[in-house]
This record gives structure tokens, C-alpha cells and sequence, in this order.
């Protein structure tokens, strides 16, 4: 397939059975259209090439096409082009190969519901090394909302942690957990660095995650996301908002996950004998 083909055969969906708003609001109104240079950014630009590497219609370990050329289809000056595929090896999606122009370094990872796995496990089976930093850890009162998951009295004791998750060497999400007080001792013991919070509580102290529930939906990057993610303040983040049990049902933790968007999708498969997606319109949290 050539460049040409390339630009005019865009698919209508993503590979994967479901996915979410954010990885349908990186596909660009501007793709296959030639734009003139006042009429695209770098940015659409970007968000065009960033779609179709998710679609897979460049694949991890290609070129893309040269600025010039992409600097054509898109009507646009090659320092447009430039400062989009900048944006890109920003994001750890392509990088400058002297000689071969620019390489696509990698794609959207996928996670299935349909399994529980921690996020070092999962990592690990899809060939990446995991990473994990605590960057704040604090007891206070329960918020009505953790009171509410963790189901303990209001204001009783919690641990609240703080901290980043990292695939090879790169963060792609912030983690933020509350813990009920029976668990913050065990909690409290746990290296800064550990990248397996799940497996190290099971390992030293027999605690077990044997199920979920997860809510899943878009929020902006407050300053405080932003600081630590290291992107601009109200960029797109995915949020998971996850409760976990004991076998017993007892709450073991209570937390919210802000994934950066292109590094991340989740897959959940359903039928007509059980479905395991519930869609809301409004979630009060």
C-alpha cells in the first residue's frame, strides 16, 4: 500500500471490541482531507497521525511517510509537520531513526476486564517492565465518598496514597488510593518503589484482591494531574475508579487511576447470556 492509499483507506472503527470516548476523540475531522497551511495546526496534524498508529495502519517498528510528503497530504509547511511528529516522540509514539525518518516506537496497549490482574501483572504479560513511585502518603478522616466504598463510619481513619505508574521507564498513569484503617499498617510497610502493590500484600501478608468493581469515564488534568503526569493542565486523562475485595466482600482499597490517553485501552467483552459494561449517562461517583 502506498502513501496515497494509506491516507485514503481510513478504517471506521478501533480493532478492539469496546472502546471509550477518549479513543474515539482522537480521531480529526481533517483526516483525509488536504487542508490549507492557515486551516491545520500541528496539533490536528498530530492528532491524525496519533489515530491512525492506533488503527494500526502504521505499525510499531515502520517509517511513516517523509515531512514532505506528509507535509503535502496535509496541505501544511514542514515545520507543521515537525512540530506534530515532535509532539508524538513526546508522547514515546515515534522517534528520529538518522537515515529512515521517523519509526513508529509503539501502540496503544489493551487491557481486558475479564480477567483481575494488577497493573505490574498485566504489564509483565504483555513484555513490559513495570514501575511504581510513591509521591504522598497521608492518614485522614474518610470522605463521605470513601466512608461510602470502603463502607466504614464516616470520618473513620483512612491511608490516602499517591503515586505514579510507569511501563518502561515511562509514566502513563497516576494512581490515587485510599485504604480502610485495618489496612494501613500492612500498607505503611511497603517500599516507595515497589511496582506491585497487589502482589507484595499478598506475598508478605496473605491479602488477596478477589474481585473489582471499576467505573470508567474522561476527566481533565487538574495542576496537580498535571505536575506529575508531566502534560498541560485539562489534557484528556482516562479515569478508572475501582473498588476491590477481599474473597469475603470485605473493601480493601478504594481509588481513582488517570491513565494518559495514548497509552492505554481497555477491552470488555459482552453478550446477550452476561454482560460485564454497564453504561451510564451520569455517575454521581
Amino acid at each position: 500500500m502506498n502513501d496515497s492509499e494509506r491516507f485514503r483507506s481510513r478504517r471506521g472503527h478501533l480493532r478492539t471490541p469496546v472502546h471509550l470516548r477518549y479513543a474515539r476523540a482522537l480521531r480529526s475531522p481533517y483526516a483525509g482531507q488536504v487542508s490549507s497551511p492557515h486551516a491545520t495546526s500541528h496539533r490536528q496534524v498530530l492528532r491524525d497521525l496519533l489515530a491512525r498508529i492506533v488503527d494500526g495502519e502504521f505499525a510499531a517498528g515502520t517509517a511513516l511517510p517523509s515531512e514532505s510528503r506528509l507535509a503535502e497530504r496535509y496541505g501544511v509547511a514542514r515545520g507543521t509537520v515537525r512540530n506534530a511528529l515532535a509532539g508524538l516522540a513526546d508522547r514515546g509514539m515515534v522517534a528520529p531513526v538518522q537515515g529512515a525518518g521517523w519509526i513508529v516506537q509503539s501502540t496503544l496497549h489493551t487491557q481486558s476486564f475479564a480477567e483481575l490482574r494488577s497493573f505490574a501483572q498485566w504489564a509483565r504479560s504483555k513484555g513490559m517492565t513495570p514501575g511504581g513511585l510513591v509521591h504522598a502518603s497521608d492518614a485522614g478522616a474518610a470522605t463521605a465518598l470513601e466512608a461510602r466504598k470502603l463502607r466504614i463510619a464516616p470520618r473513620e481513619n483512612v491511608l490516602r496514597v499517591t503515586r505514579t505508574r510507569s511501563l518502561d521507564g515511562r509514566i502513563v498513569m497516576l494512581e490515587r488510593t485510599a485504604y480502610p484503617e485495618w489496612m494501613i499498617e500492612s500498607i505503611a510497610s511497603i517500599p516507595p518503589d515497589e511496582s506491585s502493590v497487589v502482589e507484595f500484600m499478598h506475598r508478605r501478608f496473605g491479602i488477596t484482591t478477589a474481585h473489582a468493581d471499576h467505573a470508567i469515564d474522561a476527566v481533565p488534568a487538574s495542576s496537580a494531574d498535571a505536575a506529575l503526569l508531566g502534560v498541560r493542565r485539562s489534557s484528556p486523562l482516562l479515569r478508572v475508579r475501582r473498588t476491590s475485595f477481599t474473597s469475603g466482600g470485605r473493601p480493601i482499597e478504594y481509588g481513582e487511576d488517570r491513565y494518559l490517553p495514548d497509552t492505554v485501552t481497555f477491552r470488555v467483552q459482552a453478550s446477550n447470556v452476561g454482560n460485564t459494561l454497564t453504561r451510564s449517562e451520569y455517575s454521581a461517583g
